[in-house]
């Protein structure tokens, strides 16, 4: 019913301003109504194209000063965190000068060659030099970006085997994770979605006969020691998913049917985070929210909502369902001994089925 009532005001309100456009048009008789501008309309429309020019800066700037502090940009919490970070940087850099530069020429050559009676446009047919200065600069530019991506890049995903890498599995279904540590050998056990088994609460598909599955351990809060490479093999069990932690700046596809992975270095602990200036900031206004959120529920009968603690979170980036939004687990990052004295209290894998 609402629905309907809110279809017949919106039919009511665009018909009234229908009929408000009519009466103003036959309100207009004995005025020129040429469809060809005159040049009171191209001066006015020059004004408005440098009025404008001056509102796209004027918001630029504003927004620059009050929303421009990137806390996240100061929260990297991984080893090639920064150089993500820099290349960040490097393209905002790049790109707000080039959109301040080619928006002021757009708009000043609009009002500075308006239309006017008896001015003759002058143009170029070709003209070599032009077309090479506005394709070189953007080539040499982007080929700049490309290229120091590219070698980011690679300095991530070349994995060093000689550095001892924590071998961990994600593995993502609609809608949470698991995660599947290789045990004291290193090395994970295989696994298939064939081979699940709830009956013997084999919840990942693993290979119970595989001797390198029998130390695996599977968890719901994924532990991680600072200062030692982690490589991550990722599955998923139905559709697309996409293992996302932000402040390790890393991101995966995890794909149905294939295995895919990325590697990190957590460089801060999530206790050494909660000590972070910014994140504090961040908290504090987070828990502000939560107080008044609370006054409003409680007034209600409802519960109060529980303060905020920062921690990090592995997250889902592609919309996998409906409930997609609550796809996220835990991340701690801890001392090394303090993950290796959480390390010994889990089951194994071997100890874990029914």
């Amino acid at each position: 019913m609402t629905a309907l009532l809110t279809i017949l005001l919106v039919t009511f309100v665009a018909v009234a301003i229908w009929q408000l456009i009519k009466i103003f048009d036959l309100a207009q008789v004995g005025e020129s109504n040429s469809a060809v501008a005159t040049d009171k309309d191209n001066k006015i429309n020059g004004y408005l194209m440098l009025a404008f020019l001056a509102f796209i800066y004027i918001i630029t700037i504003v927004c620059v000063w009050y929303l421009g502090d990137l806390p996240l940009m100061s929260n990297s919490a991984s080893e090639h965190g920064p150089d993500i970070d820099n290349l960040m940087i490097i393209s905002l850099v790049i790109i707000f000068i080039v959109q301040t530069f080619t928006q002021f020429l757009l708009h000043y050559f609009a009002y500075k060659y308006k239309g006017e009676k008896g001015k003759k446009a002058l143009f170029y047919a070709d003209n070599n030099t032009l077309e090479a200065i506005w394709t070189g600069i953007p080539v040499v530019v982007l080929a700049g970006l490309i290229i120091y991506g590219l070698f980011t890049w690679n300095d991530i995903m070349n994995v060093d085997k000689e550095e001892d890498p924590l071998v961990v599995e994600l593995y993502a279904q609609q809608f949470n994770w698991k995660a599947r540590y290789a045990g004291s050998d290193n090395v994970l056990g295989k696994a298939n979605v064939r081979l699940i088994d709830l009956d013997k609460a084999n919840i990942l598909g693993v290979d119970e006969d595989d001797p390198n599955a029998q130390d695996d351990v599977v968890v719901t809060e994924l532990h991680l020691p600072k200062g030692r490479p982690v490589l991550f093999k990722m599955r998923s069990q139905d559709v697309l998913h996409s293992a996302y932690m932000p402040h390790f700046r890393a991101q995966m596809n995890c794909v149905p049917g294939m295995v895919t992975q990325f590697a990190f270095t957590p460089t801060v602990t999530t206790a050494e985070m909660r000590q972070n200036p910014d994140m504090q900031d961040k908290v504090k206004n987070i828990n502000n929210i939560r107080v008044e959120k609370s006054k409003a529920l409680m007034a209600e009968g409802e519960e109060g909502l529980d303060p905020y603690e920062f921690d990090y979170l592995l997250l889902c980036k592609k919309i996998c369902g409906k409930s997609h939004y609550n796809m996220q687990m835990k991340i701690v990052v801890e001392t090394e001994e303090e993950f290796n004295a959480w390390m010994s209290e889990q089951k194994t894998f071997a100890n874990s089925l029914n």
